[in-house]
C-alpha cells in the first residue's frame, strides 16, 4: 500500500468539501417532482439491499447515472462481466463473521468428497473494519438497464409516496405544528413547526420538509438521544443539519418523494468549516443518519408488520360481513359473541358456529380457497351427470 495512502473517511471528507462549494454534492442536486428522486440511494442488486452509512455517501459522490454497485465475485455469480480495464471504488465495512475451514481432531482440515476444504462461517469475538473493492452497474455487461430495474420496484410499491409519507408522520406520533414561513424543530419543546401546505410549490416538497424535521425530532432524548443545539452557526447546530441532510437523502430515495435542499443551502459553509477541521466527522455524520433513516422508516415497517399480522389472523378466522359460496349456498357471516359466530345461509337460517365446528371450518376452508371449492364443486356436478348418463342406459356404476 503506497505510504501516502489516506483513510477512506479524509478522502471522503475532502471531496464533498470541494463538492459543497462547487455546489455538485450529493445534497445540491436538483430536487424533482416527476415520480423520480434527484438522489437515489446506492445499493447491490445482487443482495438487493441498500449500501449504508459513509459508504452510501461515497459512493453516491462518483457521478455516476446507475446506483447499483457489486464486486467483481457478485457480477461473475450473476454471469455478467467487468468492463476490462474498470477502476473499482474502495469500501468499508464492518466484517462480523469470516469463513474458515473445519478443521479435526489433530487440527488438520476436513476434506470434502472433491477434495477442497469444508468450511464454515463463524462469529468474531470483535467485529472488525475490513475492505472491498465495488464496480458500478455502467462498468458492467449483461446487467439489466438501471431504469427497467427501477420501474419494476416502483409498480411494486403498493402505495403512492404522498401516502407514505403521510403514513409515516402519522405512525410516528410528532407534534406538528402549522403556520409561519419557517419550517424547524424546537427541542425545548418538542415539536415541528411547518408552514402551511398551500404555502409549499408542491405537495412532495411539504413532505420532504416534514420529513427532515421528523429527522431532527428522532434526536430527542427520549427517542435517539442525540447532542442538539437550536442555536444557528455553531459546531453543534451545523453538525446535526450534516445529519438530517444525509438522511433526508436516503428517506427521500427509498420514498421517491425527493428532498428539498433549499432553505439548507445556508449551512454549506458550516458544513465545510466542520469537516476541514474534522475529517472524521463524515464517518459519524454518515453514521448517525442511517440510524435516523433505520429509526424514521421504522415506523413503514411496523405498521406493514402489523397489517401482515392482522391478515394472518384474519385468516384463520370467520369475519363479519364476508360472504361466503359453499356447497350450493351462499352464507353471510355475522358477529361473534363468546366465541360463537353467527352465520346465516340464503334461505334465513341463522346457525351459530364455533372453530370446533365442521359447518365454521368448512366455510373458513370454502373463503380461503375457492378454487379447491370450485374444483370441488365441478367434479361433483361431473359425477351426477355420468350417473344420470349411465342410468338412462340401463348401466350400473359402482361409487
Amino acid at each position: 500500500m503506497p505510504t501516502n495512502f489516506k483513510p477512506l473517511h479524509e478522502q471522503i471528507a475532502e471531496k464533498l468539501i470541494a463538492e459543497l462549494k462547487a455546489g455538485t454534492s450529493p445534497f445540491q442536486k436538483p430536487w424533482t417532482n416527476d415520480n423520480s428522486a434527484g438522489y437515489f440511494t446506492p445499493l447491490n442488486p445482487t443482495t438487493g439491499k441498500n449500501y449504508r452509512g459513509m459508504n452510501a455517501l461515497w459512493l453516491a459522490m462518483q457521478g455516476r447515472d446507475d446506483p447499483r454497485w457489486m464486486t467483481l465475485k457478485q457480477a461473475s455469480f450473476n454471469h455478467w462481466t467487468v468492463e476490462k480495464g474498470a477502476k473499482a471504488t474502495l469500501i468499508n465495512f464492518v466484517k462480523q463473521t469470516d469463513i474458515r475451514p473445519v478443521l479435526d481432531d489433530k487440527g488438520q482440515p476436513v476434506l470434502k468428497e472433491n477434495g477442497k476444504p469444508q468450511t464454515q462461517t463463524v462469529k468474531l469475538d470483535k467485529p472488525i473494519i475490513t475492505t472491498a473493492f465495488v464496480f458500478n452497474g455502467q462498468q458492467i455487461k449483461g446487467i439489466p438497464e438501471w431504469k427497467e430495474a427501477y420501474g419494476e420496484k416502483i409498480a411494486a410499491q403498493q402505495w403512492t409516496p404522498i401516502e407514505r409519507a403521510e403514513m409515516i408522520l402519522a405512525d410516528s406520533k410528532a407534534e406538528i405544528r402549522h403556520g409561519g414561513n419557517e419550517a424547524f424543530y424546537r427541542t425545548s419543546g418538542d415539536f415541528i413547526q411547518l408552514p402551511k401546505k398551500e404555502q409549499f410549490a408542491a405537495a412532495a416538497k411539504y413532505y420532504a420538509t416534514a420529513l427532515h424535521e421528523l429527522g431532527h425530532w428522532s434526536g430527542h432524548e427520549s427517542r435517539l438521544d442525540r447532542k442538539m443545539n437550536d442555536r444557528f452557526g455553531t459546531p453543534d447546530y451545523a453538525r446535526e443539519e450534516l445529519r438530517a441532510e444525509i438522511a433526508s437523502l436516503m428517506i427521500g430515495s427509498e420514498l421517491n418523494i425527493g428532498h428539498d435542499f433549499g432553505q439548507h443551502a445556508a449551512y454549506v459553509d458550516n458544513w465545510i468549516e466542520v469537516l476541514q477541521k474534522e475529517p472524521n466527522e463524515v464517518f459519524k455524520a454518515s453514521a448517525d443518519a442511517q440510524k435516523i433513516f433505520d429509526f424514521v422508516i421504522g415506523f413503514e415497517q411496523k405498521r406493514e408488520q402489523q397489517i401482515e399480522a392482522t391478515e394472518k389472523v384474519s385468516l384463520k378466522t370467520l369475519n363479519a360481513g364476508e360472504v361466503i359460496p359453499y356447497n350450493d349456498k351462499t352464507y353471510t357471516v355475522g358477529e361473534t359473541v363468546k366465541g360463537k359466530t353467527s352465520v346465516t345461509d340464503e334461505d334465513g337460517k341463522k346457525t351459530k358456529v364455533s372453530p370446533k365446528d365442521g359447518l365454521y371450518n368448512s366455510l373458513l376452508n370454502a373463503r380461503n380457497n375457492p378454487q379447491a371449492q370450485e374444483q370441488e364443486q365441478n367434479l361433483s356436478e361431473g359425477m351426477e351427470q355420468e350417473l344420470a348418463e349411465a342410468e338412462s342406459t340401463g348401466y350400473k356404476m359402482k361409487r
